[in-house]
């Protein structure tokens, strides 16, 4: 009972998180360049290549978050199997064909200095890598380990959620330039989450039977 009420409060938590998300990406559904982040990519918003990147980026990667959560509730897992496997397709193909390579694109343009930029081309090399590894696992009926390589993907799916927070909360705590600080938050925000992500795989490992 009390496992039941936990991983639905994680759900609910990281559903509100994605709401929120979704809440700051609408504006840019307008594809107009004067908005928020827009405003800081001026001297590049004319690379082609850069803008199709953002665009699609920013469209399925709401994608990747609401199909990636589908993949972590029991309920869906043991009732409704069909369903776990459509929207864990959708995910995998959204994060290893779209949102993926797109995120790749922008990362070679991000913000702030070399160090943000190596942070955000790792991430988004990583991200399509733990995908593709849990897919194989799965396709293998490897599902423990499936699931390990899934939680490590999704870890990655939230940073760009935890890199918003931080983006809060740090100004708070150290007082740098505007590129140090984002190169902190560039590497935190991932970083934190596949550290949580390795907690949550060793105390699932440890409740397993042998």
């Amino acid at each position: 009972m009390i496992k039941s009420i936990r991983s639905i409060s994680w759900i609910a938590l990281i559903s509100l998180f994605c709401w929120l998300m979704i809440d700051l990406t609408l504006p840019y559904l307008s594809f107009t360049y004067d908005v928020d982040f827009l405003l800081t990519k001026q001297k590049i918003i004319h690379v082609k290549h850069w803008r199709y990147a953002f665009n699609f980026h920013i469209l399925f990667s709401i994608f990747s978050l609401i199909a990636g959560l589908t993949q972590f509730s029991q309920y869906i897992l043991a009732k409704c199997k069909k369903l776990h496997r459509v929207m864990g397709y959708i995910y995998v193909v959204d994060v290893m064909c779209i949102a993926g390579p797109s995120g790749l694109i922008m990362a070679f343009y991000a913000n702030g200095n070399i160090v943000s930029k190596t942070s955000f081309v790792l991430l988004s090399v990583l991200w399509i890598g733990f995908t593709s590894i849990a897919i194989i696992k799965a396709l293998k009926k490897d599902f423990i380990e499936h699931e390990k390589w899934m939680i490590r993907s999704y870890a990655l799916t939230l940073s760009a959620i935890t890199l918003r927070l931080l983006a809060l909360v740090l100004p708070y705590f150290v007082h740098l330039n505007a590129k140090d600080e984002y190169a902190i938050l560039a590497w935190l925000s991932w970083l934190m989450n596949l550290l949580i992500a390795e907690v949550i795989i060793y105390f699932k490992n440890s409740n397993r039977p042998s």
